[in-house]
C-alpha cells in the first residue's frame, strides 16, 4: 500500500494517490489523473476494490433508504402529505438543509385510506421510514410502530393525548383521529415552530 494512502488524518486537497493506483471513493475526487481528499477526515484504502476514500471527522447525516426519521407535516394534498424532515430518529441529529419528503396516501397505513385528513393534520410530527432517498425523499408510516408521535388539537392547538377513543385534547376535550405510532406520547413533542427534534 502506498505511503500516501495509508490510513491517516488528511486535509481537503491533500494528495492520496494516482488514478492508476486507486479508484476515487466517497470523500475524494480525481483531477489530472490524481486522487485528492475532498474532506477533512481519515483516509482509508480498500485493497480488494483498489479504492481510496475519506471518512469525514464531522460527517453530515445523509437521508438514505431504510432510515427512520422525524418529519413535520406541512401540507396535505389529495394524494400525499408534504413534510419537512427534521432529524434522524436514530441519532437525533438534525437533517441537513431541511429536506422535504412526502407520504403517499397508499403509504400512510396498511389497508385502504379514504382521505389523508383522517390520518394526519398539518403540524403533526411523524416517525416515518425512508423508502426512497433519491432523487426525492419518499416516506411510509404504514407499519404499526410508525405514524404520528406528537400532535395538537385542530381547534385550540392544545396537545393531544392518547385515549381509548383516539386522541383527546388536554385543553378543550375534543377528540381527533390520527394514524398513531405505537410510541405516541412517549417522546417529548417537537417544537414545530423551530423544528427541534424530540429528546
Amino acid at each position: 500500500m502506498s505511503e500516501q494512502t495509508s490510513e491517516r488524518f488528511v486535509m481537503p486537497g491533500e494528495l492520496l494517490g494516482t488514478a492508476e493506483e486507486f479508484v476515487p471513493g466517497p470523500g475524494t475526487y480525481e483531477d489530472g489523473g490524481r486522487v485528492y481528499a475532498a474532506l477533512l477526515g481519515h483516509s482509508h484504502v480498500d485493497p480488494a476494490a483498489r479504492a481510496v476514500s475519506v471518512q469525514a471527522v464531522h460527517g453530515i447525516p445523509r437521508i438514505a433508504t431504510g432510515d427512520l426519521v422525524y418529519a413535520r407535516v406541512d401540507e396535505l394534498k389529495s394524494q400525499m402529505a408534504i413534510c419537512t424532515i427534521l432529524a434522524s430518529a436514530t441519532t437525533r441529529r438534525s437533517a441537513p438543509g431541511v429536506p422535504e419528503g412526502t407520504v403517499h396516501i397508499s403509504r400512510a397505513k396498511d389497508g385502504y385510506t379514504d382521505s389523508l385528513a383522517d390520518e394526519f393534520a398539518p403540524g403533526d410530527i411523524l416517525l416515518a421510514e425512508v423508502i426512497q432517498g433519491h432523487p426525492s425523499i419518499k416516506l411510509t408510516t404504514a407499519p404499526p410502530e410508525l405514524g404520528v408521535v406528537a400532535a395538537r388539537c385542530q381547534s385550540c392547538h392544545g396537545m393531544l393525548s392518547a385515549g381509548s377513543k383516539g386522541l383527546v385534547c388536554l385543553r378543550c376535550g375534543a377528540t381527533e383521529r390520527r394514524k398513531q405510532s405505537r410510541s405516541y406520547g412517549l417522546l417529548r413533542p417537537v417544537d414545530s415552530a423551530h423544528g427541534s427534534p424530540p429528546h
